[in-house]
């Protein structure tokens, strides 16, 4: 870096008339200010007056040059002031001023030492000085100093020190997509800018990175959580730690930081009684639910995804005219694709509990919760039990949901509970009474709330079959709407089973409703995104690309994770657009003889062309009505 780099024209000032130190100030700060790096242009010129009650800043040969360091600075900048009339400027200088130099310099670094020092060398040719008092215009008064840094200096330049980082911050959000790297920049930016070197540690969905060391940690002067999920809090013990949402990195970056910096922010503490943690608005009920589930709903994707698309395509490789019954697993490469996805498709449901458990209590609560999904999944119930057998019918969805906040919150009791216990037992707290003690107890009451599921399935399923008699379009409306309810919960398997069930019987037209009810959700929701941009966030709109492909594939859970954010807008638009279609799929009188398969099976659908505009309109229908409902975001 050089002088030259640090002024401008626009930055210097020749002929101008000043009786006094405060018009000289006056002046030269609004010179500074062209730079554009002075945040508070009062804080700054506060610190130039400090900085003359120190120790006069007059050089000599009628030189002065007056600086200061401030928070309110983002970058090293110069500003220079010929008077047509020399001036005392402080009472006790030993000689009049005509010439001045103002420093802005940030908090941080030593930038402006190295530049004060290369100015005296300069200003220490007599010849350099008269030149400069003889230039005409600011432009050829930066030529001077840029052919006598030349004559003297070289090419050698002068660099700032680094210093080590201010301000530490961790980002994440549930899908670890989008509003983690954008709270990072405004964070890092802001750090920039008001003079505190920022750090920002990503927890997005590749897994940490910029990971922030023990070093970092012990000489920062503070910690911003910026999360929408929880992150590893231990490390910040007796730190000054804000915790806020991620949203809250984004949009309030800078007051984040000054709150740091203020030095009004409670120390953490990661162990022993409640955590002094100073929030940015305290976390609601709502919103603290809604951090545990997108935890869960973010860890279970994958599994979605990955397994469901594999299922999809074992339909695409398979022969359907083999064995119809075993449609799926007919040939070898199907086989593999099917098996492989239902294991991965599987473990949706005890992942989604696990996590859910270990958003609220840690690594206490993920075996915890991860057994209670299985439970949900199998619908393991007393009954059965005493019955020999360990598996009912699939509590689904929302099973799994009430499986992982049980989890999490029983574990915590048992922390409250065994607290006051000796020290010594400590160490198997974590690893044999919470695992033990929380097994058991999610264990008992799963198996209280699964035939309670079982109940509702059936009693729906009963129902659907005394109506299909009676109406079939309206049966098909209500099957395929029940699709949309809960996307895989009790009430979409039970329409599901009824579907099945049907085929069994030779009736195919109530498969080919609960199959399009399905398909509808994902698809409506990726055209929202599609062609209502502004209704959604950039995040959002990267994930609704892939329901495309989901809602193509029949799998409804491809819209979970928007029904989860905002249920009363996604889940009645869903719902609709998905009884539309199945209403039309009815009275256009097509059938599905294969229990799965989305787009892959259509060549065995009967009245296929038919059934593909029923999916258009149903999915336009419900896309249409989202849109409606939904509000601009700001992005």
């Amino acid at each position: 870096m050089r002088i030259t780099d640090l002024l401008s024209e626009k930055s210097i000032a020749l002929g101008f008339s000043a009786q006094n130190q405060a018009q000289v100030i006056d002046k030269m700060v609004d010179l500074q200010c062209t730079h554009g790096n002075i945040t508070d242009r009062a804080a700054y010129k506060a610190a130039l007056y400090e900085r003359e009650k120190e120790a006069s800043t007059y050089v000599d040969n009628g030189i002065t040059v007056p600086h200061a360091k401030a928070a309110c600075v983002t970058v090293p900048s110069l500003a220079a002031l010929r008077l047509a009339e020399p001036i005392q400027y402080n009472e006790d200088d030993y000689g009049k001023s005509d010439l001045f130099f103002m420093i802005a310099a940030p908090q941080n670094g030593n930038l402006h030492v190295d530049m004060l020092a290369r100015m005296m060398q300069m200003l220490m040719n007599d010849d350099f000085v008269e030149a400069l008092r003889a230039a005409k215009t600011p432009k050829e008064f930066l030529a001077k100093i840029d052919a006598q840094e030349d004559a003297q200096f070289g090419d050698e330049s002068f660099t700032e020190e680094k210093a080590g980082y201010r301000i530490l911050a961790v980002t994440a959000c549930p899908t670890g997509i989008a509003h983690t790297y954008m709270a990072a920049e405004a964070l890092a930016k802001a750090g920039q800018k008001l003079g505190f070197p920022c750090k920002v540690e990503t927890n997005g969905s590749g897994g940490a990175k910029n990971v922030l060391t023990a070093k970092e940690i012990d000489e920062c002067d503070g910690i911003i959580i910026a999360a929408d999920k929880n992150v590893e809090m231990a490390r910040f013990d007796g730190k000054p730690v804000i915790t806020t949402r991620v949203d809250d990195g984004i949009h309030k970056a800078e007051e984040l930081i000054n709150k740091i910096e203020s030095g009004e922010v409670p120390i953490y503490h990661a162990k022993g009684g409640k955590a002094a943690v100073q929030t940015a608005g305290s976390d609601s009920v709502g919103h603290t639910i809604y951090k545990h589930l997108m935890n869960g709903v973010s860890h279970m994707l994958p599994f979605v995804v990955g397994g469901g698309i594999m299922i999809a395509l074992a339909f695409l490789f398979d022969d359907y005219t083999i064995d119809p019954s075993n449609f799926g697993m007919n040939t070898p490469l199907a086989a593999f694709f099917k098996t492989v996805g239902n294991s991965a498709f599987g473990f949706m449901l005890p992942i989604l509990a696990a996590f859910i458990a270990m958003s609220i209590a840690d690594r206490p609560g993920l075996a915890v919760g991860f057994a209670g999904g299985v439970m949900a999944m199998n619908g393991t119930n007393f009954a059965d039990l005493a019955n020999g057998s360990a598996t009912g019918i699939s509590g689904g969805f929302l099973a799994a949901l009430l499986a992982g906040f049980a989890a999490g919150y029983i574990v915590k009791g048992l922390e409250f509970i065994t607290e006051k216990l000796p020290s010594s037992i400590d160490g198997i707290r974590p690893m044999l009474i919470y695992p033990l003690g929380g097994i058991i107890i999610i264990g008992v009451v799963m198996c209280g709330v699964n035939p309670i599921m079982g109940m509702i399935n059936t009693a729906i399923s009963d129902w659907l079959g005394a109506m299909g008699s009676t109406s079939k379009i309206l049966l098909g409306a209500i099957l395929a709407g029940m699709m949309s309810v809960d996307m895989g919960g009790p009430v979409n398997k039970a329409a599901y089973v009824f579907g099945t069930a049907a085929i069994a019987t030779g009736n195919y037209d109530s498969m080919a409703a609960v199959m399009i009810g399905g398909m509808v959700p994902p698809i409506a929701i990726a055209l929202s995104t599609t062609f209502a941009p502004k209704k959604w966030t950039q995040e959002e709109r990267r994930s609704g690309f892939v329901n495309y492909i989901m809602g193509l594939c029949f799998i409804s859970e491809g819209a979970i994770p928007f029904a989860a954010a905002d249920p009363l807008r996604v889940l009645p638009s869903c719902i609709v657009g998905s009884a539309t279609a199945g209403a039309l799929s009815m009275l256009f009188g097509c059938t599905l003889r294969a229990p799965h398969g989305g787009v892959f099976v259509f060549p065995v659908v009967g009245n296929a062309l038919m059934y593909v505009m029923a999916l258009i309109v149903g999915s336009i229908v419900g896309a249409v009505i989202l849109t409606a409902l939904k509000k601009t975001k700001a992005e």
